[in-house]
């Protein structure tokens, strides 16, 4: 099992970048621009004021896109396939389960809630994750009926890779779908921990998702002291932010200068296409929307194993740039049914008076393709500004250095694997010093169509080193970027 003691970091040595004369000369007029306030990868400059009312005297200042580059030709001879496989076994298993069991409080409260049918095994599904020192957080939506807690916890180290599930904090957190209580957890689908220890949770509020969906309770965002499990503060969704049909699946947590007060909460609003801004410090929200959060109905078509299928999900993955020296920072995110990733500068969610009008149109731009397969379900920056994000259904997990262009040629991927990473779900980096990549792979076409085969393992947590995952490849820092740049007219808007 995992060692998360302190190791050696590895010894970096530079490497010498080989360039074409043509990119040798583009990077020397880039150097120039630099000087004179660009960087060489943005359309605009930082600090550009852009009218956000119509009318030119009514201006902000926002952050500038630095990850586009004029169109060159494409190098790769396989346009759908990034530059660099590492060919590594980049994840080791943490956890895994044939069948998910939770740990009751006595054999006879288990059988119990069997014969009642409050717990039915093979209605529970992993599907959120996140890790804080020594526990890793899962969540298990109600899709159906017989899912007796909805968020849990495992120890690290391991002691039983398959052993049953902690319900967290407690027992008494969850509700029954039968008599709800609102003020506990009802469904989550996703969790976060942020910098000032806190476990940020998102409740949907749903239940029988897959059967007979129903909103027994509003949204709501919770959140945990982790240092003592104790419940901070709840805050449920005004009703006029809830859409009929509404799914609210995601959420990242803003942080600037460990101003743990002043946090904002974004959150993904799946099928009805929205993100949801909630502010700490005011203790409200407001919801945005754009047409850049809709589903790209090229990516609207899946092939996993022998199913395919349909879905029509739009945003949900959302990553955070590093904050700029203006101190702003771009909300990286795309839908679930897209090739394409967004951003917009966090500046423009925060602000409520746009969102009290017709928002921002202009401050959402696309940056750049995955290319076909290239569908992702969530994502997430490390510390050392590279991005890692889901391959559904290509079974692996990919990367991006945020330094260089957003296109196929200067994404990598950590690794590939049908049957260890078989459908990524759910992606998070850590905050320990020596940051890990936790991954929960769940198969869900297959439970959501078909029947899992619960003689095999179905669900597991995996965990790679963000440093040793991108080493010597097109995502390292160290690396040279490939300038090469070719939109993908089947794929991209």
């Amino acid at each position: 099992m995992a060692d998360y003691s302190a190791e050696k970091k590895p010894e970096f040595t530079m490497q010498k970048w080989n360039l074409p004369a043509t990119a040798g000369l583009w990077l020397l007029l880039a150097a120039l621009a630099f000087a004179e306030g660009y960087s060489p990868f943005m359309r605009v400059r930082h600090g550009t004021t852009i009218d956000i009312s119509g009318n030119e005297e009514n201006t902000t200042t926002v952050l500038a896109n630095p990850y586009i580059v004029p169109s060159l030709p494409l190098k790769s001879k396989n346009e759908n396939e990034f530059t660099t496989s590492l060919g590594k076994d980049a994840f080791e298993v943490i956890y895994q389960w044939k069948i998910i069991d939770f740990l009751y409080p006595s054999l006879q409260a288990r059988n119990n809630a069997i014969r009642t049918k409050s717990f039915i095994p093979e209605n529970n599904l992993p599907l959120g994750v996140d890790r804080f020192r020594n526990r890793v957080f899962i969540t298990t939506p109600r899709w159906n009926p017989g899912v007796p807690a909805t968020l849990s916890y495992m120890p690290l180290p391991v002691e039983n890779p398959s052993a049953p599930l902690n319900p967290y904090p407690d027992w008494s957190f969850h509700t029954t779908p039968q008599n709800p209580d609102c003020s506990k957890l009802v469904s989550v689908y996703r969790i976060f921990v942020d910098e000032c220890d806190r476990l940020w949770v998102l409740d949907a509020g749903v239940i029988d998702t897959l059967t007979n969906l129903q909103q027994i309770c509003p949204p709501k965002v919770l959140a945990f002291d982790l240092h003592t499990d104790k419940l901070l503060f709840t805050y449920v969704l005004p009703p006029e932010q809830v859409k009929q049909d509404s799914l609210h699946t995601n959420l990242v947590v803003d942080i600037r200068d460990g101003q743990c007060d002043d946090a904002f909460a974004y959150v993904a609003d799946v099928w009805r296409f929205g993100i949801t801004v909630f502010s700490l410090r005011e203790f409200k929200s407001w919801r945005t929307t754009n047409y850049l959060y809709n589903p790209n109905p090229f990516a609207s078509d899946y092939n996993y194993q022998e199913l395919n299928f349909q879905w029509s999900d739009g945003v949900f993955g959302m990553s955070l740039s590093p904050v700029h020296r203006d101190g702003d920072r771009m909300v990286f995110y795309h839908p679930m049914s897209s090739f394409t990733e967004f951003e917009v500068p966090a500046s423009v969610l925060q602000n409520e008076t746009i969102w009290q009008n017709f928002g921002l149109a202009k401050a959402f731009q696309p940056i750049g393709s995955r290319g076909k397969g290239g569908q992702s379900s969530t994502s997430g920056v490390a510390k050392n500004d590279v991005q890692f994000f889901t391959l559904v259904q290509q079974s692996g997990v990919g990367c991006w250095d945020l330094a260089k262009p957003y296109n196929r040629n200067n994404l990598g991927i950590v690794e590939k694997n049908p049957d260890k990473l078989t459908f990524p779900n759910d992606l998070k980096v850590d905050r320990e010093p020596k940051q890990s990549i936790w991954v929960i792979s769940n198969k869900l076409p297959i439970f959501l169509y078909s029947r899992l085969d619960y003689s095999q393992i179905n669900f597991r947590v995996l965990r790679a080193d963000v440093h040793s995952s991108v080493l010597d490849s097109i995502c390292d820092p160290r690396m040279a970027p490939n300038l090469a740049y070719k939109q993908d007219p089947e794929c991209d808007p």
